[in-house]
């Protein structure tokens, strides 16, 4: 960014909202709903690399939050902006990241037994959190997936990091010594 670059340019005062190549839409735009819940996911992620004292959490947090910017990105562009933004992978290799991190945490924990209810630490609840808005952001890029192209390993990326998101969830619990309250039925 340069120098002069200002956070205000007031042209999105009309309800609208410039994506990456040029274009104008309406800031209630499928495509403004997925990649704006990305954006929370990613703070919500950030929020979790700064309250834990895993170094190797914070190092996987790190790269999720860089792929989600990637991830924006993409689903922010215009057909003029997909030149700009092709270059920028999210692909298997990033899906399978994921999923050894998962298979490696999961070695550590107790296997599941019964569904658990979201919380026990705050740290514990902030992984939650992220999980479920991991779930929305999912949802809104399916969606907007069904009038545009939307990369399949975009959809999988996500569906893959609520999966982590959980287990995440389970390791800090472990880590923290916090039980997990399992749900009980009626």
């Amino acid at each position: 960014m340069s120098k002069d670059f200002k956070i205000y340019t007031k042209t999105g005062d009309d309800g609208t909202t410039g994506l990456v190549g040029g274009s104008r839409v309406r800031k209630s735009n499928f495509r403004l709903e997925a990649y704006g819940t990305v954006d929370e996911l990613n703070s919500w992620i950030g929020l979790i690399r700064s309250v834990t004292g895993n170094t190797e959490v914070v190092q996987i947090l790190l790269g999720v939050q860089n792929k989600l910017f990637v991830i924006g990105s993409k689903l922010a562009s215009d057909e003029k902006g997909k030149k700009i933004t092709d270059p920028l992978a999210c692909c298997a290799d990033d899906i399978a990241l994921l999923e050894k991190s998962i298979d490696r945490f999961e070695e550590e924990l107790v296997p599941l037994q019964h569904f658990i209810l979201p919380g026990g630490s705050a740290l514990v609840s902030y992984c939650h959190i992220a999980r479920t808005v991991c779930r929305r952001a999912e949802r809104r890029i399916v969606q907007l997936s069904e009038i545009e192209p939307v990369s399949e390993e975009v959809v999988k990326y996500v569906n893959r990091l609520s999966d982590f998101l959980f287990v995440l969830g389970r390791k800090m619990a472990q880590e923290e010594n916090v039980a997990e309250t399992p749900w009980k039925h009626d």
